[in-house]
């Protein structure tokens, strides 16, 4: 049972709002970089300063991962954090930086009303797009196993509510519907999620964990719309590099791993050095305060001087 995407008249006052305030919104921004030719590269961020990091580097826009934002709880990720902990974990990532940011919902924090909630407290944290998928909650890292999806005509449900959470309340952020179904039911059953998520108005998809080449092909020649492919690090998915996701079919690629491996790596290091009696190697004090944003501090706080 698919199900038909609502649509709901605009307000006077949504009518009479500038084209220049939607372009320059978070998820304008992000509508803009997905009309552009190329393959959107996208860093994983999970606090605001791996997002300062991530735009410092030039990067046009990043992805919240949930798995990452559970590492820094110290914790796997397996849907021990809330709605609360994730909208929060949103909202300083975005808060951060002036780029877009896509951020995981994982699967909605609940039923079909949850996740209406889901999607306006999203908005309001000031993220361009939120991912919703369609697990079984609790849920888990894609790649890990022990995964379990929700029936077709609940994972669209789903998608329903959170494209109808967006147009009754007239918010302008973007919907990514994401399956796990491929480990589960196979691939077909994959596919056809997505394509029934497009159908009910969700901007892009992701389908987790495809297994091949052939089947990553598969996916962007058979659904339509805007798609993501998940480089993650030994996970079940081929790894390849950029020119060729475009080639594909993929508009974004997401790195999860990149800057908590990296991180974590650099941690150890640093550990072990003074545990072996050793300063470490770091940044000057003057490099480590401009990177966390005293330079701009400062200025402004010259601007507002009264002395």
């Amino acid at each position: 049972r698919l199900l038909r995407q609502t649509t709901v008249p605009p307000s006077s006052s949504s009518m009479s709002a500038p084209v220049a305030a939607a372009a320059t919104s978070a998820a304008g921004k992000l509508r803009k970089l997905l009309a552009a030719p190329g393959l959107i590269i996208m860093p994983c961020c999970y606090d605001g300063l791996s997002a300062r990091l991530i735009e410092r580097a030039g990067f046009r826009s990043m992805f919240m991962s949930g798995f990452g934002v559970s590492a820094t709880h110290g914790l796997p990720d397996t849907q021990l954090l809330g709605y609360a902990e994730m909208k929060e974990a949103a909202q300083r990532c975005a808060s951060a930086v002036d780029v877009p940011i896509i951020a995981d919902g994982d699967t909605g924090y609940g039923n079909a009303i949850n996740t209406k909630r889901t999607i306006a407290g999203y908005f309001q944290a000031g993220v361009a797009c939120i991912m919703i998928e369609d697990q079984v909650a609790p849920k888990r890292c894609g790649h890990t196993k022990g995964k379990q999806v929700v029936p077709f005509d609940e994972a669209t449900a789903r998608i329903q509510a959170a494209v109808d959470a967006r147009t009754e309340k007239g918010l302008d952020i973007l919907i990514m519907a994401r399956t796990d179904a491929r480990a589960v039911n196979g691939f077909e059953d994959a596919v056809s999620r997505c394509k029934a998520f497009v159908d009910i108005g969700a901007d892009l998809t992701f389908l987790e964990a495809p297994q091949s080449i052939d089947e990553m092909e598969r996916y962007c020649s058979e659904v339509p719309g805007y798609k993501m492919a998940n480089m993650l690090e030994n996970g079940v998915t081929p790894v390849l590099p950029a020119d060729e996701l475009e080639r594909i079919g993929f508009k974004i690629a997401a790195y999860p791993f990149a800057l908590l491996n990296a991180s974590i790596v650099g941690m150890e290091s640093a550990l072990n050095s003074l545990k072996a009696g050793n300063s470490p190697t770091n940044l000057t004090f003057k490099e480590l305060q401009d990177i966390v944003g005293f330079t701009d501090y400062f200025v402004e706080e010259k601007r507002y001087s009264t002395k």
